[in-house]
């Protein structure tokens, strides 16, 4: 066989084959409360998809380092979350939906496909987390969070931006926020950033101050 032709074939094989380890890691992250877990459960059961919910994984594995007494909630260890995760995106050959608010940290950015920042409204978030129990103060800082874009600034210091896009799930049903979340990934709907401004909406009505202030200001 001629040397070229060899070449050739040994050249498209090595594309093909870079192309079967590339692993469809789809993040969907967000403040707590905005619906990422639901969403995600969804999402990779239409796409036929492996969900991984970072905080399970971080309890059922022990990943941890140890316990933050004034957010009651588990530190993650976040190397040893970051390793364990290199080791499942290599043996699953599924799509892979990873959610969780630090997943962007964590998860090894050159097989990120996309990640979907989900939004809602401060005003509604905070009646989602009251309902839930949250303390006092872990529901003035998640809060404060989502109106100061933290999450999806992270999303877009961590990411390159052109595979961030960011989806309002306020007042929508899971069903409604998967499917634009699949519209978009589809590419009938452009992937953006600055869909919302809680900040200047809050300032408008005046009650940017109330959601902000600390407490030792009042």
């Amino acid at each position: 066989m001629n040397s070229l032709v060899l070449m050739f074939m040994r050249s498209l094989s090595e594309v093909v084959e870079g192309r079967s380890q590339f692993k469809r890691v789809i993040i969907v992250t967000g403040t707590p409360g905005v619906g990422k877990t639901t969403v995600s459960k969804q999402l990779a059961a239409r796409l036929n998809g492996l969900h991984i919910d970072l905080g399970e994984l971080v309890k059922r594995e022990k990943l941890t380092s140890g316990y933050d007494r004034k957010r009651q909630t588990l530190i993650a260890d976040m190397d040893r979350l970051a390793h364990r995760l290199r080791q499942i995106i290599n043996r699953e050959k599924r799509t892979l939906i990873i959610d969780g608010h630090y997943a962007t940290a964590v998860v090894p950015k050159n097989q990120v496909e996309r990640v979907f920042v989900l939004r809602r409204d401060p005003r509604q978030l905070k009646q989602l987390l009251e309902k839930r129990g949250f303390t006092k103060a872990k529901l003035k800082e998640n809060v404060a969070a989502e109106i100061l874009d933290i999450v999806l600034y992270e999303a877009t210091t961590s990411i390159p931006l052109e595979k961030v896009c960011e989806i309002d799930a306020t007042g929508k049903t899971v069903r409604d926020t998967v499917k634009d979340v699949l519209s978009v990934y589809h590419g009938h709907q452009r992937c953006n950033v600055g869909v919302v401004d809680w900040i200047e909406e809050l300032e408008e009505e005046g009650m940017l101050d109330e959601y902000l202030k600390s407490d030792s200001k009042r």
